[in-house]
């Protein structure tokens, strides 16, 4: 059953009206893995190296968002699907209401070469045993309960 146009512009005026009320955000991460190495990047504007990631945007589905986050920040283009690692709850001065999907990917290939921008400063491969001493917490969670089995936390950025 279809809705009427007036219910369907009704429900665009109260999840509007919700948003900006409850301001309520869902995002992505994805761990590009690759044996014993991970893809990190370092935003311009916040600390720390961390996944690949990023809003999802209208129309489109967290895996789908996941796929164009890698490709736009990377360069690499997911080949495979992607496995949902967990749901997180990511609490933090600005919100509490923002929600991160966090996939795992190991199917992938380069498509272009990455460069810095106005997002990215930087981004790599690291294997565990050279990790940057600047790893958000979140980043260094997620490693953990990826690689060494630790318990997953519900919360995205708590060690």
């Amino acid at each position: 059953m279809q809705p009427t146009r007036w219910q369907v512009i009704r429900s665009r005026i109260y999840l509007f009206a919700v948003g900006i009320k409850r301001h309520v955000t869902f995002g992505v991460r994805v761990a590009l893995i690759d044996g014993n190495k991970v893809f990190l990047i370092r935003h311009t504007y916040v600390p720390g190296w961390q996944f690949p990631g990023g809003g999802i945007e209208p129309g489109e589905t967290a895996e789908e968002s996941a796929a164009r986050e890698v490709f736009e920040e990377t360069g690499y283009k997911v080949t495979g699907p992607l496995e949902l690692f967990g749901l997180y709850h990511n609490s933090n001065p600005a919100t509490n209401r923002d929600h991160v999907a966090f996939y795992v990917s190991r199917n992938f290939e380069p498509t272009r070469l990455f460069k810095a921008n106005f997002e990215i400063a930087e981004a790599g491969w690291f294997g565990l045993a050279e990790l940057p001493e600047t790893l958000s917490p979140a980043t260094a969670q997620r490693i953990a309960e990826i690689f060494e089995g630790a318990p997953r936390k519900a919360l995205w950025g708590i060690l």
